[in-house]
């Protein structure tokens, strides 16, 4: 009688076999720390942004892999620089890929990593919630996604109400389909503060347009401003009931703006390569317009590599110091100036605590602002180095070129398009660095650590 072999089952897929492509790198993605996480995501938009660009249907002049992963990332970090004619070179898809490009990177850093985790099923564990409390400046894990929702509501808002406005300035001028086209790309491009614009010269045809002074600038205003500050003006609707984070960065934006309007053109009145040809209402809304876009806006309506080296540098300080916390705008935010000041204020006065308004400060918050500000000047000093070694250009051009790049803002004196290979990659670093880098050093930050072992007090003499 033959032996009868034992009868094999079918292969079954239970919770002992391999999980799928998908699910074994949503693990291994929610295994790494948050910020590889962010710099990941960040990375991989940048690499697809390129791809898409390289594609034949993308543009219609010449472009090499270097223009197109240098253009992916300008616009993901939200920054505006640009080594190419953005409305020559592409066609209007690689136009609408660029513009998706930048939705996707204002939406903020966290916002887009948890919306893109979320769809891709991995789930949002604590320290993801964690690093997510910190970009949004809140104290509780309880209102996270709601607030990101509200983020998403507040960009298609006012994104859809500065297409329409603009719509009356593009569309008479270009036809309806291609000036509507026009205004959404503008729209979105302002409000979040990317300073992608389709012509080489920027917005400086209409320099004395009050429409297009007042809606480009309206929109990065408030994106600059931040979400929560949005939130909490639209919930309490009075000052009294603020936060101190909303009255700081109300009164500092203001104060900005005002003393930027007034700096620019007291120093350009004159000036026949800027303001001194315009008329004086033409000169008013240019001095306006210069004001607020180096907070990381990156448009302009006069021509900055003809402004004076006093300007430049006036101009340079107001890219560094950006916008405002979980906002679309780079720098390193108006609160973290207001804390210094506070603090040389307290200093002057022999006083231990930061007050302002009403509400006081400890000294975490003032180390914390300390940290951020020297290794954001450290890295725009060793790239400023870094990038003179290969171009012995104008040093200022090329300063202003990194801390644009830095501070995510797009304004350029014209040396973008001529760096060699080394200074591409320094400016595409710095505009990584601008966007990823001060989120990742506030979640270090953010860890807090009791030492073991206490040492007695040393004396430092200072100053």
């Amino acid at each position: 009688m033959p032996r009868i072999g034992r009868i094999r089952r079918a292969p079954q897929l239970d919770r002992r076999s391999p999980p799928g492509p998908l699910r074994l790198i949503g693990r291994r993605i929610s295994h790494l720390p948050p910020p590889s996480v962010l710099a990941l995501l960040y990375l991989t938009l940048v690499l697809i942004g390129a791809a898409l660009l390289k594609l034949p249907m993308a543009h219609r002049a010449p472009l090499n892999w270097a223009d197109a992963i240098f253009t992916s990332t300008s616009a993901v970090t939200v920054t505006g620089l640009a080594v190419v004619d953005t409305g020559g070179t592409f066609t209007p898809f690689g136009i609408s890929v660029i513009a998706v490009l930048i939705q996707l990177g204002g939406l903020g850093l966290m916002s887009f990593a948890v919306l893109l985790l979320s769809a891709l099923g991995v789930p949002i564990g604590m320290p993801h919630r964690i690093i997510l409390r910190e970009d949004l400046n809140q104290t509780s894990f309880a209102n996270l996604m709601a607030l990101v929702r509200l983020i998403v509501v507040i960009s298609i808002l006012a994104e859809a109400l500065g297409a329409l406005l603009l719509a009356f300035v593009f569309v008479p001028e270009a036809g309806l389909w291609p000036g509507l086209g026009q205004a959404v790309f503008h729209s979105i491009s302002a409000f979040n503060n990317a300073g992608f614009a389709l012509w080489p010269d920027s917005l400086t045809r209409y320099v004395g347009d009050p429409l297009v002074n007042l809606v480009v600038p309206g929109l990065f205003i408030i994106g600059g401003l931040g979400f929560i500050v949005i939130a909490d003006l639209w919930e309490k609707r009075g000052w009294r009931k603020l936060t101190l984070h909303s009255k700081l960065m109300l009164v500092g934006t203001a104060i900005l703006i005002v003393m930027g309007t007034v700096i620019f053109a007291g120093l350009e009145w004159r000036n026949p390569g800027t303001l001194g040809p315009l008329d004086w209402d033409a000169k008013l809304w240019a001095s306006w317009f210069q004001a607020v876009s180096p907070r990381t806006a990156g448009f302009n309506t006069v021509d900055l590599a003809q402004a004076h080296d006093s300007t430049a540098l006036m101009v340079m300080s107001m890219m560094l110091i950006g916008g405002g916390s979980t906002s679309t705008a780079g720098g390193i935010k108006v609160t973290t100036v207001a804390v210094l000041l506070l603090a040389t204020v307290a200093f002057f006065r022999r006083t231990k605590d930061l007050q302002a308004y009403n509400r006081s400060l400890g000294p975490k918050e003032v180390l914390k602002v300390l940290a951020l500000t020297t290794v954001s000047l450290l890295v725009v000093m060793t790239a400023i180095f870094a990038i003179a070694i290969s171009h012995d250009g104008d040093f200022l051009d090329l300063a202003f070129e990194v801390t644009s790049a830095f501070g995510t803002t797009g304004l350029s004196r014209g040396s973008t398009a001529e760096l060699d290979g080394v200074g591409r990659i320094v400016i595409m670093t710095l505009m990584f660095l601008g966007r990823v880098g001060p989120l990742t050093l506030g979640f270090f930050l953010a860890t807090r650590s009791q030492p073991r072992v206490r040492y007695p007090e040393g004396q430092v003499y200072l100053g």
